[in-house]
């Protein structure tokens, strides 16, 4: 017996070091802290309190909260931020005033309401907003959704639309026309656009009440560079017809752009040469300064008006030299000055338009509130996004009222404000001032203006979005996912419509999010030398496998729609199936014990050691399989769930792979994983009432040195067993004996 057990410790001598070692190792517990979850009553209870508190200092902070100038205006300093807040105002307001005619143009509605929607704007903003940079007014992809619903809805009314903007003739003479009430276009077109607008600003302001700012989440950056470069492209489809000076009918709907094309090419031979020539040289003058102003305007303290400057003179030119009479160009023509009374968004118009609106507040507020966080963060001030939301709202709700259109803070004159030197809000101020003095004056002046200067303006100002494209290439390289949502959203949004191309766009993003967790990466570890570290095997170089144990990872929660995958990838990369080894164990079995029957049939007690080394033979001639493991660790690091199908796959895997004689273990497993698993009843059944710390580890480390202590131990008793059965040789190890030596 002695002699046995110094064999026994010189076997364990030959074991590896990382096995001795592990012997000595101590298991890590924790203890949870106890969640004392209030109930619902309580909950209750402790919100109406907070919110029937009507103390001077909670009613002070409401206030506060709500009207953002209350605390920025008196902390004002005149002489540190006044001047560069005016001189950053006048130019903004100088260069603000052609893009509000041209974006009327857009829009499909007269020139004065673009100034209207620019001057109530900024006044509404500087009272609810709190970046000191966000230019809130007209925006190009704004007007343009804006543009094709006033569209959609002249044809419904029987209206004549020929692509101007001007008031048209009324067609459909079925309809019952009041002389007293009569809407000519013009004054339809403003209707559907304010009616529009107040449902714009009352979305908005539900979604601040509510706090849906989750849904521009969905409106990744790809995407929404896409869907601006795509409504770009629409944009410019729908300008040329205005440099060439033709009358075409206007397309809405799927292929709108490409029918667009078409006509334009069909009526190219009338095309208006006075018109043409103008706008060439708008563009000759205007791209060129406009690249100069991007290229030094580092160094250049004022960047030059030149639409403005482009603005006056065409006018000027237009007028003396009788382009209306002489050559039939198209014009502004009589721009009123002053105000229209205020007027509430006409109720009929509501239900048809719901669906318009939506897309057009999503927009809206998701690019004002990540310009105000981005000027924010670059500039070191604090802004608030749910207070964002409700600012941009009431630039709608309320200007809706005063026959403004849908709004927006808008990159380009965010960028004029930022480099020009605004330090606050009061620039906005400056911006309302000089297009008041518009309004009330200056407007008239500009009947002469032909409409394809306006076009030129609108074109000189894609050309930020259209230089989009030279950045998918890059794009690609960095992530051919997000270079797909781009390309998909913007041929959506420019070949579909600009609405349903959102949609789409968004839907094919979230598809592209569920694939990625669908089929994520999965993959086997393996140790860098020397450490506790474990790497991907199949990425990096130098790492070192643990003998019979396998490390598998998988990058993504694991629920019902990437079950199967994880299954087949863990089979894949174990090359373990326990299923197919489970077969062949019991054919294996069922082989064995045919031939033993048979040999144990002898007669004559001289074939008694023929039939023991037949039993040998017998094992040769069908062996178990082998599988190469005894111990699987999932490194659930990356599973930020698991549901009720996961937890019922976790199961099953460890079911089938417990058959063949390998453990399984968790590892990594965070808090909210572990109560999943504790909850449904993983450590219960797969652990038969053991410690659930032995089947979940906070470590891959310590699942590998637990997994190669217990397989010691396992090596230690079967040695054990077969030093007790020495004394006949011919004697094998039984099944049920191995059995109870099972990992």
């Amino acid at each position: 017996m002695a002699s046995q057990q110094k064999e026994l410790s010189e076997q364990d001598a030959d074991l590896p070091s990382l096995h001795r070692t592990s012997l000595a190792y101590m298991q890590v517990h924790l203890e949870e802290h106890e969640q004392c979850k209030p109930s619902t009553k309580e909950l209750i209870l402790k919100k109406a309190k907070e919110i029937c508190m009507c103390t001077p200092k909670m009613i002070t902070k409401s206030l506060i909260q709500l009207l953002p100038m209350l605390e920025w205006v008196p902390r004002y300093k005149i002489k540190q931020q006044l001047l560069n807040d005016i001189v950053s105002g006048l130019i903004v307001g100088i260069v603000t005033i052609p893009q509000s005619i041209a974006y009327s143009l857009l829009a499909n509605v007269d020139p004065i309401y673009g100034l209207y929607t620019n001057f109530f704007c900024c006044l509404v903003y500087i009272a609810f907003g709190t970046s000191r940079h966000n230019c809130v007014g007209t925006y190009g992809v704004l007007c343009l959704m804006i543009g094709q619903s006033v569209s959609k809805q002249l044809k419904a009314a029987g209206y004549a639309t020929d692509g101007g903007t001007v008031a048209g003739a009324f067609i459909n003479t079925s309809l019952p026309i009041n002389t007293t009430d009569f809407c000519d276009k013009s004054c339809f077109a403003i209707k559907v656009a304010t009616s529009l607008t107040f449902l714009v600003g009352v979305y908005q302001i539900l979604f601040w009440m509510f706090q849906l700012g989750f849904i521009a989440v969905y409106l990744s950056e790809p995407l929404l560079s896409g869907f601006v470069t795509g409504s770009s492209l629409t944009i410019l489809t729908s300008q040329v017809k205005y440099l060439f000076g033709l009358k075409i009918p206007s397309h809405d709907g799927a292929g709108a752009l490409v029918l667009t094309w078409i006509d334009m090419f069909t009526y190219i031979k009338k095309t208006n040469l006075c018109d043409l020539i103008t706008s060439i040289v708008a563009l000759a003058v205007i791209i060129p300064v406009k690249e100069i102003n991007d290229r030094f305007k580092s160094k250049m303290k004022v960047p030059f008006p030149v639409e403005f400057l482009i603005l006056v003179v065409a006018t000027l030119v237009s007028h003396y030299l009788n382009f209306k009479g002489k050559y039939n160009s198209s014009i502004c023509g009589k721009i009123p000055t002053g105000f229209l009374p205020p007027k509430a968004a006409d109720v009929s118009l509501i239900p048809s338009l719901a669906s318009d609106a939506f897309p057009i507040a999503v927009i809206s507020f998701a690019m004002s509130v990540s310009l105000a966080e981005m000027f924010g963060k670059k500039h070191g001030y604090p802004t608030r996004a749910n207070q964002e939301m409700l600012a941009i709202g009431m630039c709608n709700f309320i200007p809706s009222f005063f026959h403004s259109f849908a709004c927006s803070a808008a990159l380009a004159k965010t960028l004029l404000r930022e480099s020009t030197g605004a330090k606050t809000q009061i620039t906005g101020l400056v911006t309302a001032l000089v297009l008041l003095l518009t309004l009330l004056a200056i407007a008239p002046l500009f009947y002469s203006l032909q409409n394809c200067i306006l076009g030129v303006i609108t074109i000189a100002n894609l050309r930020g979005a259209l230089r989009k494209f030279a950045d998918t290439p890059n794009m690609w390289r960095l992530s051919k996912i997000d270079t797909i949502i781009w390309w998909v959203s913007m041929l959506a949004s420019s070949l579909i419509s600009t609405e349903i191309g959102l949609l789409v766009a968004v839907c094919f993003s979230i598809l592209c999010i569920i694939f990625r967790t669908q089929r994520p990466r999965a993959t086997l570890l393996a140790k860098v030398s020397d450490t506790e570290i474990y790497e991907d095997q199949f990425t990096y170089k130098e790492l070192s496998d643990i003998p019979n144990i396998k490390i598998f990872r998988f990058d993504a929660s694991l629920y019902y729609a990437n079950k199967a995958y994880f299954k087949n990838m863990l089979y894949e990369k174990t090359k373990v199936n326990p299923l197919d080894i489970a077969v062949l164990q019991r054919k294996a079995r069922k082989a064995q014990e045919a031939v033993a029957k048979s040999t144990d049939c002898g007669f004559f007690s001289k074939y008694i050691a023929t039939t023991s080394s037949s039993r040998h033979q017998n094992s040769a001639e069908f062996p178990m399989p082998k599988i190469g493991m005894h111990s699987l660790i999932i490194d659930c690091g990356a599973m930020q769930f698991i549901d009720t199908v996961g937890l019922f796959m976790l199961k099953e895997i460890y079911s089938d792979y417990n058959n063949i004689d390998v453990r399984v273990f968790l590892a990594n497993c965070n808090p909210s994983v572990r109560r999943s698993l504790q909850e449904g009843g993983y450590f219960i059944q797969c652990g038969s009432g053991k410690d659930p710390e032995q089947l979940a580890f906070h470590s891959v480390h310590e699942a590998v040195q637990f997994a190669e202590r217990k397989y010691a131990e396992k090596q230690r008793e079967i040695q054990l067993i077969n030093a007790a059965f020495s004394f006949n040789p011919s004697q094998t190890i039984t099944e049920d004996i191995f059995d109870q030596t099972k990992f």
